[in-house]
């Protein structure tokens, strides 16, 4: 069986009622998680709302008892990562050790310019991730003042206090596919690794690579959690499905290559099925429509039961 979470993008229109009504159906209809994204602004188009993340953890931590919460993920260069642990630390201990990490490199250039942001090129993005997740687990584990010195980073003389109540603070996600970069680092440094809109296949090929980057470190599979993010196509029935997916945008290309999650009932309860077979233990679904919670409550009534663990 797999956990099953929604996944928002936060910069498509994120504000405070649809964030509450969002929080409220996934914790009434059996939704294991809800994640979001860490932007400022929407890549392209007019600019929308979009809730800033810690913000929004932080009510989430406090209006919900149950659902898993996490970023997906924050970006090494919006926040100096000591600030990002601080944050994470509070609202998993406000939350009652609910809170999922996710740390990654960044790439949407656009918002970093329009808030006076550095956007440096992806080699030092990525080590900046390395110094910012190196950081982040000695600020969680250590008891007594740190001393960091990277080429990005500092600290000196730094601990969290309170001490995070979760003995390590609140787990590591790294996200994405990459084999040469993204993975080896996962490896190293995470709790859980999420892969990014890839088919069956390939997510099974990654899997297994990850296991080997973890035997590699002396590590267990079972030290790992492995997730999916892909985007979920739902409605009950084939006529309903038909309708929405003219209507979507979703190109063709997206819906051959078995990316995302389409269908009624029975037939999205077969794809998680397939994903769950080759090791995928929790499913992030994308849900755009931010308004539509009666599809959302349709899809939990229908598909739920059959799958969530």
């Amino acid at each position: 069986m797999t956990q099953i979470g929604i996944m928002i993008e936060a910069p498509e229109g994120l504000n405070w009622p649809r964030w509450k009504r969002i929080l409220r159906t996934a914790e009434d209809c059996g939704f294991q998680s809800v994640f979001r994204s860490d932007h400022f602004t929407n890549s392209v188009g007019e600019d929308r709302d979009s809730l800033e993340l810690w913000m929004s953890l932080a009510y989430a931590a406090s209006h919900t008892q149950t659902i898993e919460l996490g970023s997906l993920v924050a970006p090494v260069t919006f926040r100096h990562p000591s600030m990002n642990a601080r944050y994470a630390s509070a609202i998993d201990d406000l939350s009652g050790g609910r809170l999922v990490f996710g740390m990654g490199v960044g790439w949407q250039e656009r918002e970093h310019r329009r808030f006076g942001i550095p956007f440096p090129d992806a080699s030092r993005r990525y080590a900046m991730l390395e110094e910012a997740l190196e950081l982040t687990r000695l600020l969680l584990n250590s008891d007594k003042p740190a001393q960091f010195q990277g080429a990005h980073f500092q600290l000196d003389d730094a601990i969290l206090l309170p001490r995070p109540a979760r003995s390590g603070g609140p787990p590591i996600l790294i996200g994405g596919n990459g084999p040469r970069k993204t993975l080896p680092l996962a490896a190293k440094y995470a709790d859980e690794w999420n892969a990014d809109f890839i088919n069956v296949e390939t997510y099974k090929q990654r899997h297994a690579l990850m296991r080997q980057y973890l035997a590699e470190r002396g590590r267990s599979p079972q030290d790992m959690k492995f997730s999916l993010k892909t985007r979920v196509m739902y409605r009950p029935t084939q006529a309903q499905l038909n309708a929405f997916l003219r209507d979507s945008g979703v190109g063709d290309e997206a819906l051959r290559e078995g990316r995302l999650i389409v269908g009624a009932a029975a037939e999205i309860v077969d794809q998680i099925g397939a994903r769950s077979e080759v090791g995928v233990e929790r499913l992030m679904l994308a849900w755009p429509d931010m308004d539509d919670m009666e599809n959302l409550e349709l899809f939990a009534r229908d598909v739920l039961p059959q799958v969530a663990d």
